[in-house]
């Protein structure tokens, strides 16, 4: 019995593994392609302009409600310690620093990321993928690295936005609703936020969700099984897989941002 049961969990790592490294190749293979897609920058742009352009109303609306909800929060909170002067700060540096990156890469993946997966599925499904490969054309240059850099150029200019309109929605609570200072509001967060050390990481946080969640989403579309429950199946997986690498990496990369004063 402990010997069957051993045998099965090694062969269920060794298959985990074996996938690992599969994608691992992968995600070479797509880094290789990259600099053949950018010789079609029109490509990349149209991608761009997919990925990131049709993202802007969900994330600008969700920024705005997260906004909102914070400065109603915060205010809360710092009030009861006689430290509401400092809402402006807390609520600039949990947006660009946090919030902003993660939630971003959170939406990016439900909504861009499954695109891309169902997208890439269907052209697998519809034999387009295979036609491609017996036109001596490479799928992964066509297809899949233009995707790549479009995911990759979009997620921070989109991370961006969320931060931006957040502190706007801030500002309509705190200020307008709630009657803080507007100077105080402003001032704080222009003598207290570091552009490098604070914002700069942000954007290298997005950049870096922006890489995961795009890989595992052509990934899932590309090797999923050319029917409609498969593709349907890798849909479900992108948001899944996605999700979790984000909130992974995450906390590996606050760790070793904000380690240290």
């Amino acid at each position: 019995m402990i010997a069957a049961f051993l045998q099965r969990l090694g062969g269920r790592a060794i298959e985990q593994f074996r996938g690992w490294g599969h994608a691992a190749f992968f995600f070479v293979d797509v880094l290789r392609a990259v600099p053949v897609s950018l010789r079609r920058f029109g490509l990349v742009v149209a991608q761009i302009y997919a990925i990131g352009n049709r993202s802007l109303i969900i994330i600008a609306a969700s920024g705005l409600a997260v906004g909102f909800v914070l400065a109603l929060q915060m205010y809360y909170a710092l009030v009861t310690y006689g430290a509401a002067e400092s809402l402006g700060l807390i609520v600039n540096l949990a947006l660009v620093r946090e919030l902003g990156p993660v939630v971003t890469a959170l939406l990016f993946a439900g909504r861009a990321g499954t695109s891309l997966t169902a997208e890439i599925g269907l052209m697998k499904a519809g034999e387009q993928i295979a036609a491609m490969e017996l036109m001596a054309i490479d799928p992964k240059a066509r297809v899949l690295a233009p995707r790549f850099v479009g995911g990759i150029v979009s997620m921070p200019i989109l991370a961006i936005i969320f931060s931006a309109v957040g502190i706007l929605g801030a500002y309509v609570v705190a200020v307008l609703l709630i009657g803080v200072d507007a100077g105080n509001f402003w001032s704080i967060m222009q003598t207290r936020v570091d552009v490098l050390r604070d914002v700069g990481n942000g954007l290298v946080k997005a950049a870096v969700f922006g890489v995961i969640c795009t890989v595992v989403a052509l990934y899932q579309g590309f090797e999923t099984e050319a029917t409609p429950e498969g593709v349907a199946y890798a849909t479900t997986r992108t948001v899944v897989i996605s999700s979790l690498w984000v909130l992974g990496m995450d906390f590996v990369l606050t760790a070793l941002m904000f380690s240290t004063p």
